[in-house]
């Protein structure tokens, strides 16, 4: 009686979290005017910076550490006219969402799919034509982190709403949330293995779904810091990566984890993860300390020694992740600049070697394997010595860089908070 009562009583739960995401995302949806499209405009090419407030970029990753300096220009708003400046050998034109941040973008074929904080864009690139699904279409939440292919269908990984696929052909959504076995409905990265399993990275561990079997309850695994007893260094993980010889890496808000043969290992600061404090601190942008913010910010300083710090500076928080075939394992770190680990030495890059910020939100590999780096104040390329850099000043829509879609011909698409930049030749 005990174990059926606690069952029904995680059903209720889930079902609960679902209708209250649901609730969540109804109760903000905008006008018509005011809805999430990717609208081509002109630019001016000398922008002008302006301060966006701290619930314009918070909203998109809820209590995660605010940019609370974003860089924006202010752009004409006569659409489907722009003006396309060159600059160190590209072609730029921007593209607006409106008071979106865009946290994930694919590109697939003749369409790209934008993911921003007020639903998901289908943008018909030959066509300039878009379509806008959010929970009017199916959803359980406007707030989008994550976009990728899952066989034909669309992967949406969302904020409350758990996950979606989305079938392109019938546009038929399926939903899956804490009742079918999530951890969390905050959902920031999926990764399909070799052998079919789904492994899925939430706001309260990290799921595993055997084979992927997504409507097979008895196929849902969850890991947490308690179950895996520390091996999985915090409960907040924000990608998934598959490893050169099939394991698989975990970025975490407490560091790296690895899972290897039904085994996990860990790695912290204390291991090399990150720049230190007394290299980067007079390059800190952001003097707001999150752990005023947020009660879990403020204990987990406590549990990494960093009460004495008081700006955005978390070396163990890795906000992005990427592994190279070879097994070269990328973090980028809130604050503590770019981190390399070849599985057994650490190194770590930041402002002193080249990198415009060291808060950094994407990684990305270029096609002939140099390393895209979203940050806070533009975006790079790093070719394994130096960094190229692109800001508004060079023609970017916004210096903080969430999101980056590449085509088979070089151009490339990165997302910021307000809208798209294209590039029309990514090299450098």
């Amino acid at each position: 009686m005990k174990m059926m009562n606690k069952k029904l009583l995680y059903a209720g739960i889930g079902l609960m979290a679902v209708a209250t995401a649901y609730w969540a995302g109804t109760q903000n949806i905008p006008s018509a005017e005011q809805q999430p499209k990717l609208e081509q405009v002109g630019m001016e090419t000398t922008p002008q910076q302006q301060t966006a407030t701290t619930s314009d970029v918070e909203h998109a990753q809820p209590n995660t550490p605010a940019v609370n300096a974003v860089s924006k220009q202010h752009l004409p708003t006569t659409p489907n006219q722009a003006q396309v400046i060159e600059d160190k050998g590209m072609r730029f034109a921007h593209f607006r969402v409106g008071n979106s941040n865009v946290k994930a973008m694919l590109d697939d074929g003749d369409i790209l799919w934008v993911g921003t904080s007020g639903g998901v864009i289908r943008y018909d690139k030959a066509k300039d034509e878009h379509r806008l699904f959010d929970v009017r279409s199916g959803l359980l939440s406007n707030g989008i982190f994550h976009l990728s292919k899952y066989g034909r269908k669309l992967a949406v990984g969302t904020y409350g709403g758990g996950l979606s696929l989305l079938d392109p052909e019938t546009e038929v959504w399926e939903n899956y949330n804490i009742q079918h076995g999530l951890a969390d409905a905050f959902i920031y990265d999926l990764l399909e293995m070799e052998n079919g399993d789904v492994w899925i990275a939430t706001w309260s561990g990290a799921n595993r779904v055997i084979g992927g079997e997504f409507d097979n309850r008895s196929a849902w695994q969850t890991f947490t810091v308690e179950n895996t007893k520390g091996g999985l260094p915090n409960d907040w993980v924000y990608a998934v990566a598959k490893g050169s010889d099939n394991e698989v890496w975990m970025a975490t808000e407490g560091g790296l984890a690895r899972y290897k043969g039904g085994n996990w290992k860990n790695w912290k600061h204390e291991d090399g993860l990150g720049a230190p404090y007394d290299l980067v601190k007079d390059q800190i942008e952001f003097d707001r300390d999150p752990a005023k913010e947020s009660s879990h910010h403020a204990r987990q300083k406590v549990e990494m020694g960093l009460q004495s710090i008081d700006v955005a500076y978390n070396p163990n928080y890795i906000v992005s992740l990427h592994v190279t075939p070879q097994g070269i394992v990328w973090c980028g770190t809130w604050g503590g600049g770019l981190a390399r680990f070849d599985g057994e030495v650490w190194s770590y890059f930041t402002a002193n070697d080249g990198l415009p910020a060291n808060h950094i939100f994407m990684l990305e590999p270029a096609e002939n394997g140099d390393l895209w780096i979203g940050t806070s104040n533009g975006l790079s390329r790093f070719n394994g010595k130096s960094f190229d850099t692109l800001t508004t000043h060079d023609g970017l829509f916004a210096n903080n860089v969430f999101s980056l879609a590449m085509e088979t011909n070089g151009t490339l698409w990165v997302g910021s908070f307000g809208g798209v930049s294209k590039l029309q030749n990514g090299k450098l």
